[in-house]
């Protein structure tokens, strides 16, 4: 048992309901905000280093042993994303310091920016399938106040369609685990594990399986991703980062952990299909993004792209492409948050996100046009930054495992991300100068800390990889060992 498990849920919880008393008092609601965030991630990290010299961690609320109580788990993939999504959230909010107006921040965008990363860290330490239900609930009533928050006409519009589509996917969700529930008599996800294999996973079981695939799919915006460019569109800029960054990466953590612990028996079937989707989701997520002129449709459908490519590596289900996606992971949660702040500045400076109606801000603001530049590069795989390694490794993975339709779909696509954001980068900072610096519609002041911090990150992940390969290694083999998972939650390894 180890208590310090239950604290990057347990901080930004309690953090956020104190900041819903003092509403008014927006400094105090920073600073705790700010500490929060910095304790979660301060946690994380001694995580991980638990984890590389210990093993998986774990805690049984209640004292109840697993399977009959409530399970949290710390493994080695869990704890790279909850650290990565510290230091994602903290430049995002530092951000919206600057950028998201009193107005909103006086009616409790603080509590909310942190409850919703209570519903994302819930979802990445669960050890229950119940408790990721109701994770993924806390982060979505979040995510539907922090769209909404402000009241413009677009908001309220793809606030309704957002809710909708996830309010479907929730039944289904809860569809398939009672389904899952009558089939093996367990919600723990370690015993599911040991109940299927023990079973096997029958035509009945994929089924069920299936329909996680499509609520999940919903959330990742796997395929089904129709919500996701307006979704994404309508927020401030920090929440439309935020967004980018990790409410789809929810959806994909939780079809990773379901697709090498629990339904991992008939790859042929389950993880073709992802395969499928994946391709799919790739093409049609990087034809819309070369299709808009507007920024934020853009960004957004490169968002949809990111979760084809990653998706492919589970598809794989090769060592060399898990360890691609997690690598790639890590690279999209950071990358994603960092395009869509710099985008969001293009567009707090020129009053619009429509690139035929820009040019020349490299003059009037260099540090943006090349920080925007070499995000881009970045984003689009190109080497030695950060999104190479894992793209070249989730390409190695598909040859390896003969699916090779799916690694050229996923360099073709690349090719295609590259030229929608160069476009931007082209059209937004080269060119005649429209705008003097008098006649902006905003200002930097504020927001170039938080996006260099991010830029440094995809930098030095790319420079430095090798510093954390043992760490992505561990979480790879942490997936595609599930007796690993077991043994540390059962107390006993299942294999014979």
């Amino acid at each position: 048992m180890n208590n310090i498990v239950i604290l990057p849920i347990i901080i930004p919880l309690i953090m956020g309901m104190i900041l819903v008393i003092f509403r008014k008092s927006i400094q105090f609601q920073r600073w705790m905000s700010l500490i929060a965030i910095a304790a979660v991630g301060s946690t994380s990290i001694y995580l991980m280093t638990q984890i590389k010299g210990h093993g998986m961690q774990t805690l049984q609320l209640g004292g109840w042993q697993a399977p009959f109580g409530v399970s949290m788990v710390a493994d080695m993939f869990a704890v790279l994303l909850l650290a990565t999504t510290s230091f994602v959230a903290l430049c995002c909010l530092i951000y919206a310091f600057g950028s998201i107006g009193r107005e909103r921040e006086s009616y409790y965008f603080y509590p909310m920016f942190l409850f919703l990363l209570t519903g994302i860290n819930g979802s990445f330490l669960t050890g229950d399938i119940f408790n990721l239900f109701v994770c993924f609930e806390v982060m979505l009533i979040s995510s539907y106040v922090l769209l909404s928050l402000g009241g413009t006409k677009i908001q309220l519009r793809e606030s309704i369609k957002y809710v909708l589509v996830n309010i479907i996917s929730s039944f289904l969700f809860l569809l398939a685990v009672a389904y899952l529930y009558a089939m093996t008599g367990t919600l723990n996800l370690a015993h599911l594990s040991v109940r299927i294999a023990e079973v096997g996973q029958d035509g009945l079981m994929t089924t069920v399986a299936i329909l996680f695939l499509i609520v999940f799919s919903l959330k990742a915006a796997l395929f089904l991703f129709f919500w996701l460019p307006g979704s994404y569109s309508a927020p401030p800029t920090a929440v439309a980062a935020v967004f980018a960054a990790l409410l789809t990466k929810v959806g994909m953590y939780a079809i990773f952990r379901m697709f090498t612990l629990v339904f991992y028996h008939e790859p042929q079937v389950t993880h073709l299909i992802i395969g499928i989707l994946g391709g799919l989701t790739m093409v049609l997520g990087a034809f819309g993004a070369i299709a808009y002129w507007d920024i934020k449709k853009i960004l957004a459908y490169n968002v949809i792209v990111g979760v084809g490519l990653i998706m492919s590596g589970l598809a794989a289900f090769t060592s060399t492409a898990i360890t691609g996606s997690i690598y790639y992971l890590i690279h999209d949660i950071i990358i994603k948050a960092l395009i869509f702040l710099l985008g969001g500045t293009m567009i707090h400076l020129t009053g619009t996100s429509n690139l035929k109606d820009m040019s020349g801000l490299i003059r009037t603001h260099p540090y943006v046009g090349w920080m925007f530049f070499i995000a881009a590069l970045s984003l689009a795989g190109i080497p030695p930054l950060s999104g190479f390694i894992g793209k070249v490794l989730i390409t190695k993975g598909t040859f390896e495992a003969s699916y090779f339709w799916l690694g050229g779909i996923g360099l073709l696509t690349s090719l295609l991300v590259l030229y929608s954001v160069m476009k931007i980068f082209m059209n937004g900072f080269w060119g005649e100068t429209l705008l003097s610096e008098d006649m902006e519609k905003g200002t930097t002041k504020g927001l170039m800390f938080p996006m260099g911090c991010l830029l440094a990150a995809t930098v030095a992940l790319g420079f430095g990889a090798e510093g954390i390969h043992e760490y992505v290694s561990m979480a790879a083999e942490g997936l595609l060992r599930p007796e690993l998972y077991i043994e540390a939650v059962l107390g006993r390894n299942p294999m014979p």
